[in-house]
C-alpha cells in the first residue's frame, strides 16, 4: 500500500498507540486516520481507520479490533485499563492527508493552524483545490463583497475536519446531483 504523508500527527501516548496500530492496519489493508485517548468510560482508546477508498464497515471495525487488541495488550502503551474503540471517520471526518481534502473538494471544512496567518488561526470555507503543498479554501472575509480563495500550507495545519452539511450528505447518499 502506498503511504501518503500525514500532516497531522499524534503526540505522547496517542503517538505510541499509533506506532503500534499503523503496521497492523497497513497489513490488513487500512490506513490510520486518528488515535484519540480519553478518560471517558474509565479510559477509551479510539482508533479511527478506513480503507484507502474511504470505506469502512462494522465487520472491518471488528476485524481491526481483534487484530489490534493482542498487540496493545502485549506492548501496553497505556497505564491502567481502557476500552478499545475502532471506528470509521464519520461524516465530520478529520482531514489528515492531502488526499482527504482532495476527496472532499467542494465540501466545507474547518481548519485550525499552528500559528497565526493574517491575524487568525481558524478558517472555515469550501475546499476549492489541493496542491502538493497546500489546500485552497474559499472563505468569506469581513469587508469583502465576494468570497476569496486562500492557500493554507499543510505543515501549518494542526487540525482540520469536514463541516457536517446534512442536505449535502442526503444528496450524496441519494446519488442525485444538484442542478446549477
Amino acid at each position: 500500500m502506498s503511504e501518503e504523508r500525514l500532516f497531522v500527527r499524534e503526540t505522547g501516548p496517542e503517538r505510541a498507540v499509533a506506532d503500534l496500530a499503523e503496521p497492523v492496519l497497513n497489513e490488513l489493508g487500512f490506513r490510520l486516520v486518528r488515535v484519540k485517548i480519553s478518560g471517558r468510560d474509565g479510559g477509551t482508546v479510539q482508533i479511527m481507520a478506513e480503507r484507502p477508498s474511504g470505506e469502512m464497515s462494522v465487520d472491518d471495525c471488528a476485524t481491526i479490533s481483534r487484530r489490534l487488541s493482542p498487540v496493545l495488550e502485549a506492548y501496553d502503551p497505556m497505564p491502567g485499563t481502557y476500552r478499545l474503540e475502532v471506528s470509521s471517520p464519520g461524516i465530520d471526518r478529520p482531514l489528515v492527508r492531502p488526499s482527504d481534502f482532495a476527496n472532499c473538494a467542494g465540501h466545507e471544512a474547518k481548519v485550525e493552524l499552528k500559528e497565526l496567518v493574517d491575524g487568525r488561526k481558524r478558517f472555515k470555507g469550501a475546499i476549492e483545490d489541493v496542491t502538493d503543498e497546500e489546500v485552497l479554501l474559499k472563505i468569506e472575509l469581513e469587508g469583502k463583497a465576494e468570497p476569496v480563495i486562500i492557500g493554507l500550507p499543510f505543515p501549518l495545519i494542526s487540525e482540520a475536519k469536514l463541516v457536517v452539511n446534512l442536505d449535502g450528505f442526503r444528496t450524496d447518499l441519494s446519488g442525485d446531483k444538484p442542478v446549477h
